[in-house]
């Protein structure tokens, strides 16, 4: 069984310890809070002292329901913090419900009076509701980038895992929140009880904001072939306005013949279809997680007619894209 041990010395903290406050969004995912507040509760122990607390708060100020249907019990409404708080959004699915007027209003005011705020999972959407992202760079779950991009062009998106833009926080959500923890315990006191918290949860690989959240191509599609890699790259940055196979041949220089070829024997389908469904899924994601119009989604996944686009989508999704916007409600989804 594990006793509780001093594994670090640290200077005690001068004046108080540092305190987060987790708000908790209506379906919040599990991992990504688990995986902010473990890191916490680890640094207490490995430094035998209070180093930080915490707090859960949401609106009503009672409970709240997670993702996974467990419930936890809250001790702030949303009530005024302290200025040297650290605010943790935490978000999952539904988060256009969840994004409160409440919620947006009081993330607002603390931003007014200085509160560094962070946005773990699909939070980021919440706080770019609340025009606290604009002009600053953040992240998201690779699933909702497609959807957060369109809506949010005054937010400079990456795909990092996570990001530290000043008094804004963002991460990509699951583990990602991990790293962002350990940077901070990093920052506020020092790299060995960031490694020792790292090392009590068996945390062998602590990730930067220069890592990208998405496994490499190569290792995405289980194939090392660098000019296959760098076209499916080529193919993946220009969606709204696609290559033609040619130009991509040429682009690594092969012959169109020998791009389809190269296709075939690793991917099992023709350049074109590839491409094709890289649109379709991003148009997938557009549908369920916006509000965009079926023809402004066609436009931005490069069709050029709603007829065209909605023969395509119907012929790989056997449905039609107005049948799956209906088929449920719109959200965000990870």
């Amino acid at each position: 069984m594990q006793q509780n041990r001093k594994l670090v010395d640290i200077d005690p903290p001068e004046g108080k310890p540092h305190r987060f406050v987790f708000l908790l969004l209506h379906n919040f995912t599990m991992l990504s809070f688990a995986s902010a507040i473990e890191p916490l509760r680890l640094a207490n122990q490995a430094a035998d002292q209070t180093l930080y607390e915490w707090v859960l708060a949401g609106e009503g100020g009672e409970e709240v329901l997670c993702s996974n249907n467990a419930t936890f019990k809250l001790h702030l409404g949303l009530e005024e913090v302290r200025r040297d708080d650290i605010i943790l959004v935490c978000g999952g699915i539904e988060i256009q419900q969840a994004s409160t007027p409440a919620v947006l209003n009081w993330l607002r005011k603390q931003s007014r009076h200085g509160v560094v705020i962070g946005g773990l999972c699909t939070a980021a959407y919440t706080l770019a509701r609340a025009g606290l992202l604009d002009s600053k760079r953040a992240t998201i779950h690779w699933e909702n980038q497609d959807s957060f991009a369109e809506e949010f062009d005054e937010v400079n998106l990456t795909k990092s895992v996570f990001v530290m833009d000043g008094k804004r926080y963002t991460t990509a959500g699951g583990t990602s929140s991990i790293d962002l923890m350990l940077k901070l315990i990093a920052d506020h006191h020092n790299e060995d009880l960031a490694n020792a918290v790292a090392d009590q949860l068996i945390y062998s690989s602590i990730r930067t904001d220069q890592d990208t959240q998405r496994l490499s191509v190569p290792s995405r599609i289980g194939v090392r072939h660098p000019k296959l890699s760098t076209v499916i790259q080529l193919m993946e940055q220009n969606i709204e306005e696609p290559i033609s196979p040619s130009t991509l041949a040429k682009d690594v220089g092969m012959s169109t013949r020998q791009l389809e070829r190269l296709f075939r024997r690793y991917l099992n389908r023709s350049p074109k279809r590839y491409y094709m469904e890289l649109r379709l899924q991003k148009a997938r994601n557009l549908l369920m997680q916006t509000d965009m119009s079926v023809i402004n989604v066609a436009l931005a996944c490069g069709f050029a007619s709603p007829s065209h686009f909605s023969k395509c989508y119907r012929s790989h999704y056997n449905t039609t894209p107005y049948r799956e916007r209906g088929s449920q409600s719109t959200r965000l989804s990870i």
